[in-house]
């Protein structure tokens, strides 16, 4: 008795095209726990490489060093290389995926990312803007001879408070903090929120920045946020991203 074309069809789901999404999924992090993800579209669809959607949820994934504790995604009209990935060749997309979702992100895993390059020369950057304001405005040194030290945040209800050691070209280091809100603006911009100069991390009250007030990261056109939350335990962001094929 031979299989039916659905049958075979989907036997190429399950035994080729889920594992190469899955392989795919695992090398574009570090580190991915409790990865799962389903599949729709029809059986035609899926043979001429085009993917309706894919949901994926994972927990603990590491993404260029960035920790994140939760996420949920959608991806819809993903076109892939099929034809290629039964001859064994690794999975590529071939067109630019839309992905929706949300991240949760907790207080561990943000100070574990403040060791990653990326979230590191980010936030020393940052510090400089924060140290040249016209209300602090600490530094007469350059930039490249500025160092910091343990930096860590701590999450509040609807702000975080960003503490470091500026360590001097003698070595010496000095407290700084800084505690501020979060808006999003345009989608793609992450605005201060009320910063305020701290005389420690545990003080209640601090010295407003007003000159850095509404100062504006931007997260870059192919990022969409919808919502972003912070409490003491957790940052929650929910939004979308384009995904952008690598070259080969």
């Amino acid at each position: 008795m031979t299989d039916s074309p659905s049958a075979k069809s989907s036997r190429i789901l399950s035994s080729v095209l889920t594992p190469a999404l899955r392989l795919w999924l695992r090398s574009q992090v570090q580190q991915i726990d409790k990865l799962e993800l389903q599949i729709a579209g029809g059986d035609r669809q899926l043979l001429g490489g085009y993917v309706p959607r894919v949901d994926v949820s994972a927990e603990n994934a590491v993404y260029q060093g960035l920790h994140l504790t939760q996420i949920r995604l959608s991806g819809t009209n993903i076109r892939v290389n099929l034809r290629q990935i039964l001859r064994g060749k690794p999975l590529q997309l071939l067109e630019v995926v839309p992905v929706v979702g949300e991240t949760m992100i907790t207080e561990a895993d943000l100070n574990a990312s403040l060791r990653s390059p990326l979230l590191s020369q980010a936030v020393s950057e940052f510090l400089v803007t924060l140290l040249r304001s016209g209300e602090a405005d600490l530094l007469d040194a350059p930039a490249d001879d500025l160092n910091f030290d343990q930096m860590r945040i701590q999450l509040g209800a609807g702000q975080f408070t960003l503490s470091a050691n500026l360590i001097s070209v003698s070595g010496t280091p000095t407290a700084i903090a800084i505690r501020t809100g979060l808006k999003v603006a345009d989608g793609h911009q992450l605005q201060l929120d009320q910063p305020q100069w701290l005389p420690h991390a545990q003080a209640k009250r601090g010295l407003p920045l007003k000159d850095l007030d509404g100062w504006t990261i931007d997260l870059g056109d192919d990022v969409q946020l919808e919502q972003l939350a912070i409490d003491p335990e957790k940052i929650a962001c929910q939004g979308r991203i384009n995904v952008i094929p690598l070259p080969e």
